[in-house]
């Protein structure tokens, strides 16, 4: 299997960079004859806490910057592919281009756009409606925000890119994700207007004909893999699949593979993706529960949701795909360190951005249901199969078959 990329992990290097830091300070104090301040950057305490400080900057950026806006720019290239057209291409073409002009222009790959919608977001008012619930409407998106950051605290990128370990680490991403609906309601009753109002409740009653099945299917896999530690998860799928060439993924596993497919449609549901997109349904709430929100506040409504997306996709890829693991087709070594061509850290992007893409592909491609139909595929449908899964585990998990 792959070798994760960063050695030996994430806070570990974090915590080295840091002593380097403090050390330069250290020393320049220590230049200015004020060795106590200098000594006093150095101790146990400070260079913990820069440690963390910087780690927690690291897994932000990654988070919410790069692959934000990774899964933004897929997104808004792929339905316009699925739509027959070229979709967004502001960018800055390469200066030996023979299209190159100086500036901005639509010759490009069309990444520079996000930014500039970022940046149009935040140059826009903010307005409050006069009759809202002014605290809950504030509320509510820094909820949504804080949960998905929330999020990759606990879920890893590989054995070593983790920011902490966390033994019941996926039902913590679990809580965390549960959070959002929770937000949406807020914002819907908060905003004081009735398209809002509706869109909260179609998300409250959406939040629980879909979640159960959800969690149904995770009792599943727990049941099979004996634990919630998303490290362990990921080193039960390495095993060959009944002494044979076949990975262990649980997706493999008969019991699993119509796990797989529940888990799957009730996270496009939570996620609020066509066909399960009524909580905001435009043709017929004008935005749903974020109709009154303007401004970088709807940036944040809006841009997260792609983020919840991809954290979902990450999750699904932990429970049925294997997490990380990949085969090695090659190492390099750098400074005495064997370094894999393809890490553990491109198998689970790989793996993740592929499950994304096919969320936005259904996205695309099919129609909205009525809001009845919603609430009958979850409880009729999904809870039912969702405990035949837990069942069939049981049975594979007793006969020693997996």
């Amino acid at each position: 299997m792959s070798g994760s990329l960063l050695t030996p992990n994430l806070v570990g290097l974090c915590r080295s960079l840091t002593e380097i830091l403090l050390g330069i300070v250290k020393a320049i104090f220590d230049a200015l004859s004020l060795p106590g301040v200098g000594s006093w950057f150095v101790s146990p305490g400070v260079v913990v806490f820069f440690t963390y400080l910087i780690a927690t900057l690291v897994m932000v950026m990654w988070a919410a910057l790069v692959n934000l806006l990774s899964v933004m720019w897929v997104e808004r290239k792929l339905y316009s592919r699925i739509q027959d057209r070229r979709g967004i291409m502001l960018g800055v073409p390469w200066p030996w281009s023979k299209k190159y002009k100086r500036g901005m222009t639509n010759l490009g790959w069309g990444f520079l756009q996000n930014i500039a919608d970022g940046v149009k977001l935040l140059q826009k008012e903010n307005i409050t409606p006069a009759s809202a619930d002014k605290l809950l409407f504030h509320a509510a998106p820094a909820i949504i925000v804080s949960s998905t950051i929330m999020v990759f605290a606990v879920l890893p990128f590989s054995e070593n890119f983790y920011y902490t370990k966390v033994a019941l680490g996926v039902l913590f991403v679990l809580a965390a994700l549960s959070l959002g609906p929770f937000a949406i309601i807020l914002a819907g009753y908060s905003s004081n207007n009735k398209y809002t109002l509706i869109g909260g409740l179609r998300a409250a009653a959406m939040m629980l004909s879909y979640e159960i099945p959800l969690i149904l299917c995770v009792v599943a896999v727990v049941l099979l893999s004996g634990t919630l530690d998303p490290f362990q998860m990921v080193a039960v799928q390495e095993r060959p699949l009944m002494g044979t060439i076949v990975p262990s993924w649980n997706v493999f596993s008969p019991p699993q593979m119509l796990g797989f497919v529940i888990f799957f449609i009730a996270l496009v549901a939570e996620l609020e993706r066509i066909p399960f997109d009524i909580p905001e349904a435009d043709a017929e709430l004008v935005e749903g529960w974020t109709t009154e929100y303007g401004g970088m506040r709807f940036g944040f409504l809006f841009g997260f949701k792609w983020l919840r997306a991809f954290a979902g996709a990450g999750l699904l890829v932990i429970l049925y795909l294997g997490g990380w693991n990949g085969p090695v087709f090659a190492t390099v070594s750098v400074l005495g360190y064997p370094i894999p061509i393809l890490p553990q850290e491109f198998w689970f992007l790989l793996k993740t951005y592929l499950v994304v893409m096919v969320i936005i592909w259904i996205s695309w491609s099919i129609p909205r249901v009525r809001a009845d139909q919603v609430l009958k595929i979850g409880w009729n449908r999904l809870i039912p199969l969702a405990l035949l899964t837990i069942l069939g585990a049981a049975v594979f998990k007793t006969m020693g078959w997996f």
